[in-house]
């Protein structure tokens, strides 16, 4: 994630921008930089490496003058950290700056056409190609608001955008695209404010309006104006930011659970920010995983622990492990791991997955595992804990405070963290090489605005909700990789909606479940396009020869699939490995419904508590 403020008004615009980046400072860490219209209608930049004190020092010493400006404080993702990646960026002739948070997927082809244009790039960067975009939509005549929302049609991807020019000096255009990066407009008495994040904005002001999908805001000191992709205006009244703590923390959403779930793209992009590159494709995981390629390659197998939800995302980093890193990897519950006293070495290596760091059974299995050798890393989402201090190295999952007792940000958070093991593994093993290395890193680039996709599809949800949350009884089918997804499926209902729900590899269902199956049993099937697709499909015949109902997610465009299931949840593709990110969600969100429509507590579900630090 990527810090983004911005001001206009009649004071001094420099001391606001850095007040406000210093307060979404944990949005970002490796640079920052500021853009001012100076009151001679020039753009001036100033941007610095590293904390957002270099930036302050920079600044001092220049005491950029103007009253309207925009600022950034960063995480990379595209270019490794330095001034010259260091946001806000411009189009070369000081004609727009640009400060953005998101990827621009199909920046390359973009870079591409207009270099043959004669446009000149100085970064490594993917934002760089919208100040270009922007500057040749203006050049053609039209406003800074419209050149912004026509570049949103060039653009794939999930996007907060920010844009000023020196053409239109009491302007800021701000706009949304899907559902990676949140843009908050803030109300002031003859000023305006723009943030990713509300701590930014208020020590100035609790009025607010948020941008939604597709959505442009042209920003002067007098007010703001809105209007949608298609440039039809869109009324919104500033709100009243509330002062009350809970609900102010559940930033508008009725429970935390939701809030959790509609956070999990911001979740992609946290958890990329410093450790991607998409160009040049490259994993940034030496900090986190201490091992050499001499280390790596000792490696016998991996053993993969975890309880719960985690253990579910240690399922499917297992397979990540095998077929990406070429690791032999097996999974095993924690609580059983501990007594079940198993023979590991220094050729073993020990993944524990835990979001706390504190479950007592992953910490025992930890500690019985570093007293016989083990090398041991840790899947965790917080710095600090018990599981951190026990292992060698620790990916963060990134996911930032979960508060719903059920996981759901933190699950995803685990298996992308999973994945980039499995690919910093393969490269030091030897098994991913420079053209997987980039295929694999790819892939990651659509996730965010894929998962954006799928969280705009409530209403389908809470239909379906509606039919089946009487139902006493679920059925999960899944196969290879999506096994796992299936009895996450199950345990999510189970938690939140006290419904009784199995989630099982699809090829078992003949050795026992489809007993159970008749007119009264939804069967949810996970049958996307991967290479056990048809497998999955024989199972819809044999459930719906049996008079059962079949809730099947697809890929997208399957018409085979629409014909045999009776409801199908629709999901973007995506590689093997990452579909898993995507499918869950849709299972999330459903259980979600029901569990609300149900009138179940869905934050604090009974009996269950957020982090189990007793046997």
């Amino acid at each position: 994630m990527c810090g983004i403020v911005g001001y206009v008004g009649k004071r001094p615009a420099l001391p606001i921008l850095l007040e406000g980046l210093k307060r979404l400072e944990y949005r970002g860490y490796d640079s920052a930089g500021i853009a001012v219209i100076t009151p001679r209608g020039e753009l001036a930049l100033d941007k610095a490496v590293g904390k957002l004190r270099a930036l302050e020092g920079s600044t001092r010493a220049r005491a950029l003058p103007g009253t309207i400006g925009i600022g950034h404080t960063r995480w990379a993702t595209h270019g490794k950290p330095s001034q010259v990646n260091a946001h806000p960026h411009t189009d070369g002739e000081g004609r727009v700056a640009v400060i953005h948070n998101g990827i621009v997927e199909n920046y390359l082809e973009l870079k591409r056409e207009l270099a043959a244009q004669g446009r000149r790039f100085v970064s490594e960067t993917d934002t760089e190609v919208l100040p270009h975009l922007i500057a040749g939509f203006m050049a053609q005549g039209v406003g800074l608001a419209e050149a912004v929302r026509a570049t949103l049609g060039r653009i794939r991807g999930a996007h907060a955008i920010v844009a000023l020019s020196p053409q239109e000096p009491g302007v800021i255009v701000a706009a949304r695209l899907g559902h990676a990066g949140a843009v908050v407009i803030g109300y002031g008495e003859g000023e305006m404010f723009v943030s990713s994040d509300l701590p930014a904005l208020l020590p100035h002001t609790r009025r607010i309006a948020v941008l939604g999908n597709g959505e442009v805001a042209t920003v002067t000191a007098a007010g703001a104006s809105y209007c949608d992709s298609q440039g039809r205006a869109v009324v919104k009244e500033p709100q009243t930011s509330s002062l009350d703590p809970l609900s102010a923390a559940k930033g508008g959403y009725k429970h935390f659970m939701l809030k959790e779930i509609s956070e999990q793209p911001e979740v992609v992009l946290d958890s990329l920010r410093g450790r991607v590159l998409f160009d040049p494709p490259t994993i940034l995981a030496d900090q986190e995983v201490p091992f050499t390629a001499a280390e790596a390659r000792r490696l016998r197998r991996a053993v993969l622990v975890g309880m719960g939800t985690s253990l579910h995302a240690a399922m499917v980093g297992r397979l990540m492990l095998e077929q990406i890193a070429g690791l032999p990897a097996e999974v095993d519950n924690a609580s059983e791991l501990r007594y079940r006293d198993p023979p590991l070495d220094r050729q073993d290596l020990v993944v524990a997955v835990t979001q706390s760091g504190e479950t007592v059974d992953t910490l025992a299995a930890m500690v019985n595992a570093k007293q016989k050798g083990a090398r041991q890393l840790a899947i965790c989402n917080v710095p600090g804990s018990q599981a951190t201090q026990v292992a060698e190295g620790t990916i963060s999952i990134r996911a930032g405070l979960e508060i719903g007792v059920a996981s759901t940000k933190t699950f995803v958070g685990s298996m992308l963290a999973l994945y980039l093991l499995a690919i910093h593994l393969g490269r030091l093993r030897g098994t991913v090489d420079p053209p997987r290395l980039q295929e694999l890193v790819r892939d990651l680039a659509p996730l965010p605005a894929a998962m954006g996709r799928l969280l705009e599809r409530q209403d389908e949800y809470r239909a379906l909700a509606q039919r089946f949350s009487s139902s006493e009884h679920f059925l999960f089918l899944g196969r290879g990789i999506q096994h796992p997804i299936a009895m996450e499926g199950a345990l999510k209902l189970k938690e939140v909606s006290y419904i009784h729900a199995e989630g099982y590899a699809a090829g078992e269902m003949k050795h026992g479940p489809i007993a159970l199956i008749d007119r009264s049993l939804p069967v949810v099937a996970i049958a996307v396009r991967d290479a056990l697709y048809d497998k999955m499909l024989s199972n819809i015949f044999e459930v719906k020869a049996r008079d059962g109902i079949v809730i099947a997610l697809g890929t997208e465009g399957d018409q085979e699939l629409g014909e045999r299931a009776d409801h199908v949840i629709w999901v973007p593709p995506a590689s093997p490995w990452l579909a898993p990110l995507l499918t869950v969600v849709p299972l999330q969100c459903l259980a979600y419904e029901i569990a609300v429509r149900r009138g179940c507590d869905v934050d604090q579900p009974r009996n269950l508590a957020k982090t189990v630090t007793v046997e």
